[in-house]
């Protein structure tokens, strides 16, 4: 990959010419990266591919006025050329009175060491080896009768990010991932499901054979699925695998866009209890090894681990800094950015802590509930927080897995929801959003 001192150099010369050309500040960001992703199906090879890629993003301000620039293309020539492009679009687009980058005792002054670096690259017979095993272990499964096709893929990232503000810093990040999917059944009758594990390092990962194996045993736990009957007031669990859709919703609610605009359901709750006691959601950017894990946020600010919900109360918005501006706050440092638009707010390893039940001691009460392993489609109301999405998974009869279903619909309100969710304590780490299994009472499941 490209060495540190040569992407800070790029980006700190974009800037002085930047500079030079009438930009009162500038900022600039280079993503480079490098992929190799193999995918194959019932045994034969769909694809093997390697992608590099070079993106490089010019923010340039002229008094409040600002505009953005990209640009594939790092030559000499072109860089002129963005600068002159960008400059010209500065001095014509509206002002924005929230606009600029961080002054300069705001910006991060020291970087934690995170280790989100692997640096060994595997070989394309490695990656093909690990998409192999695992559709072989998962076609091995009984009653497995088709393959989705397996696929294995490695990449690693340069991000670099410089500022008219003295800021300049960069970091190598790496990914690997395993994933598989099969069908049981035959025609009408037939259901699909699948696996993965993706991990910063190639040694974290879940081994292949049994990533294939859970594939499989997914899937044929599907077969025959039943259409549920409408039901109110009814407790609906979710699996780790959607679980962290709920903790989504409440992001995009928190966020410093929405609450500037007032077109968030939660508007008016920061320093209200809007969870049960006990619900903590902590966003950590510092994980070691953590899929989204990174030194500074999009703006240069140092960020740092904070809770979100603290035993049930909304600690925080979500902020940039032109929507802390907006609010007359300062800036979480929850910044993301690419390299066509301004920065705004996101999330990094998000998770909800676990709770004290198992899932076994989550579900024993519930004589009909809906077990949810799969969601699709969305209806949320984000002013109302009214809630409905498509649904698949297993009833729930006399605290016991019962049978599949498929084709139900699970409906509620988010700010009843939240008050009436319980995590149970298996959380794991597979995500870059992560929540245990968590159950909600008082929802709807609609089907027959």
């Amino acid at each position: 990959m490209t060495s540190f001192c040569e992407s800070q150099n790029l980006l700190e010369d974009l800037i002085k010419k930047a500079k030079a050309a009438g930009a009162d500040a500038a900022d600039a960001v280079m993503f480079r990266s490098v992929s190799v992703s193999h995918a194959q199906r019932l045994g034969k090879m769909e694809k093997l591919e390697r992608e590099e890629s070079n993106d490089l993003g010019l923010r340039v301000f002229i008094g409040k006025r600002n505009a953005v620039v990209s640009s594939s293309d790092a030559s000499p020539q072109a860089i002129n050329e963005l600068v002159e492009r960008v400059i010209s679009m500065a001095r014509v687009v509206p002002e924005d009175p929230y606009a600029g980058i961080a002054s300069e005792d705001e910006i991060a002054t020291s970087l934690p060491e995170l280790d989100i670096y692997d640096p060994t690259e595997p070989s394309a017979d490695e990656l093909i080896k690990r998409a192999k095993e695992c559709e072989e272990a998962a076609l091995a499964t009984e009653g497995v009768t088709n393959s989705g096709g397996a696929e294995a893929s490695w990449g690693e990232a340069t991000i670099a990010l410089a500022a008219s503000n003295g800021f300049s810093g960069s970091y190598n990040s790496s990914g690997h991932s395993v994933s598989v999917s099969v069908l049981a059944g035959e025609k009408e009758s037939m259901e699909r499901d699948y696996d993965f594990s993706s991990a910063v390092y190639g040694s974290d990962l879940m081994s292949s054979a049994e990533i294939g194996k859970s594939a499989g045993l997914k899937t044929i736990q599907r077969l025959n699925p039943r259409k549920p009957d409408t039901t109110n007031n009814i407790s609906v669990v979710y699996d780790p695998r959607v679980s962290s859709s709920i903790m989504g919703h409440m992001v995009g609610a928190i966020t410093g866009p929405a609450i500037a605009r007032g077109t968030s359901f939660l508007k008016e709750s920061l320093g209200e209890k809007i969870f049960a006691d006990g619900i903590s959601i902590v966003d950590d950017p510092h994980i070691n090894r953590g899929l989204r894990s990174k030194p500074f946020d999009g703006e240069r600010l140092a960020n740092r681990k904070q809770n979100i919900i603290e035993n049930g109360v909304l600690k925080t918005w979500l902020l940039s800094l032109s929507s802390a501006r907006q609010l007359n706050l300062k800036s979480t440092g929850h910044a993301s950015r690419g390299t066509s638009g301004n920065p705004g707010p996101s999330t990094t390893n998000l998770y909800m802590e676990a709770g004290k039940l198992s899932f076994e001691d989550l579900i024993k009460d519930i004589k009909q509930g809906f077990f949810v392993t799969e969601m699709m489609g969305s209806s949320v109301n984000g002013l109302t927080g009214d809630y409905s999405r498509g649904a698949g998974g297993y009833w729930i009869e006399d605290g016991q897995i019962a049978y599949p279903v498929s084709e139900a619909t699970i409906a509620g309100n988010l700010k009843d929801m939240f008050l009436n969710l319980t995590p149970a304590n298996d959380l794991t780490f597979r995500y870059g959003s992560n929540a245990p299994t968590i159950r909600i009472d008082g929802m709807t499941v609609a089907g027959n």
